[in-house]
């Protein structure tokens, strides 16, 4: 039997590039852990925010810059709703930087890309996870037109399917201060909820997220706020805030 070490490599690299980008499911693996209970919470309070929407069923989440916790945030709330008995969804839409194929161990061969340039339609995706009542559509292959591909009919046409066949989509967004995407989708989702990880997003930043969002029209449902856990305890704490609507 003949090895490649050049593919050997390749896969290493491979697998080391898929565990940097994929987020811990704390709410599957330890769904007793205060850290659980708190996205629980947090799922919660969406619900809430939500109740004064017309509707509320497609949620995006994202921040101001990178490395802030979004994608973390948007799958742990996702699991939640979906052991709450709902049928979720959850979709990557960072094109640029995706985690949710690594996050539930799919191949990323296919994905959200692939349905925006017409190879695909989104049944043909959509891939079961394993956590019950939760469904994933990943990124698919990193393209050179993210923006044009979210903004385009065929995203819209993605969650007008997405509505019929799931209770709640969850929508993992790229950073809003990094590229112009997050704008895009601000008319084709119900809600945002801006995560924020406090000790390291800037408040100007912050700030001028709110205001792009604003601009947008979106529907900004309040902040979930990512703490680092006081020495000794492993992990972050996670709290939902409101405000960032009425901040100036």
């Amino acid at each position: 039997m003949k090895f490649s070490f050049k593919k050997l490599f390749s896969r290493h690299q491979e697998d080391q590039e898929t565990q940097k980008n994929r987020v811990i499911l704390v709410t599957f693996a330890e769904p007793k852990h205060v850290v659980s209970e708190q996205f629980r919470t947090v799922r919660t309070n969406i619900e809430f925010a939500g109740a004064a929407l017309d509707k509320c069923q497609v949620v995006m989440f994202t921040s101001s810059a990178m490395s802030e916790g979004k994608s973390t945030v948007s799958a742990n709330v996702a699991v939640t709703w979906a052991q709450a008995g709902k049928k979720v969804l959850l979709i990557d839409a960072d094109l640029r930087r995706p985690t949710v194929h690594a996050t539930f161990r799919k191949l990323n061969l296919e994905g959200v890309t692939t349905v925006l340039t017409g190879k695909a339609k989104p049944e043909e995706v959509v891939e079961h996870t394993f956590v019950n009542n939760l469904s994933v559509i990943s990124s698919g292959a990193v393209p050179p037109n993210p923006s044009e591909l979210l903004n385009s009919k065929r995203m819209g046409d993605l969650l007008d399917w997405a509505r019929q066949n799931f209770d709640i989509i969850v929508l993992d967004a790229p950073p809003v201060l990094a590229v112009s995407d997050v704008q895009v989708l601000v008319p084709k989702t119900d809600g945002v909820v801006v995560v924020a990880n406090i000790g390291k997003t800037l408040k100007g930043d912050l700030r001028r997220t709110v205001e792009v969002l604003k601009l947008a029209k979106a529907k900004i449902l309040g902040s979930v706020e990512r703490v680092k856990a006081k020495h000794g305890d492993k992990g972050y704490g996670y709290g939902y805030g409101y405000g960032y609507q009425s901040q100036k």
